[in-house]
């Protein structure tokens, strides 16, 4: 008999108050998740933005050194190639004042895969003035390894095992240093290219002169 009233106020206890309670702090814990769910899709809308204003930034360096070394510039009298370089280079030291910086988290694994892949593209692009059309080859190749589709273009497979086992950020970053690199050779080979036009052009002037 006195088991029975312990647990019926037991039961009435359950059904006042801690039922009552439990249904409360349920009811808080689901409006907390919304919001640092709300919160989270904040965070990474903060960082897409921030990662699209890197890529803005090293766009308009880029753009800015292409009209630095375009044919256009040389064509031109030294007076005004002059004022433009002048307006170049405060537009270059105006884009680098903007400091964007969006970290990755990274375990220990990535970390070492990253230092491999830096490594590797590092010491491809210090052999540039070596030879240009090999380096370029190289990056190419380990540009290959980074896409799904690249074409008849030979993929260095070595360099492909590392990459995967980067972040995913890194690898779009390391995607997008690849190619970056790939389109200033090109320019640079066009460079050349012209340079040496130009100077067997003067020199076929200078020999129908001496005629």
């Amino acid at each position: 008999m006195a088991q029975a009233k312990i647990n019926a106020k037991i039961n009435d206890a359950a059904k006042g108050g801690k039922f009552c309670r439990s249904i409360s702090m349920a009811d808080r814990s689901m409006r907390l998740l919304e919001s640092l769910d709300q919160i989270e899709m904040r965070v990474e809308a903060l960082r897409e933005a921030a990662t699209a204003m890197e890529q803005e930034k090293e766009c308009l360096l880029e753009m800015i050194q292409s009209i630095q070394n375009s044919q256009e510039m040389r064509t031109i009298c030294d007076g005004e190639r002059e004022e433009l370089d002048l307006t170049a280079n405060r537009l270059m030291s105006r884009t680098l004042t903007v400091q964007v910086s969006v970290d990755t988290i990274r375990n220990p694994q990535q970390e070492d895969a990253l230092r491999k892949a830096t490594a590797i593209i590092d010491e491809i692009v210090a052999k540039v003035l070596e030879d240009l059309e090999g380096a370029k080859r190289s990056l190419r190749a380990l540009h290959a390894a980074c896409v799904t589709d690249a074409g008849p273009v030979p993929i260095d497979q070595k360099f492909q095992s590392i990459v995967i086992s980067c972040a995913l950020e890194d690898q779009k970053k390391i995607k997008r240093r690849l190619e970056t690199l790939i389109r200033n050779m090109n320019n640079t080979e066009r460079t050349i290219k012209i340079m040496t036009y130009q100077k067997v052009d003067e020199s076929k002037n200078d020999s129908g002169s001496g005629k």
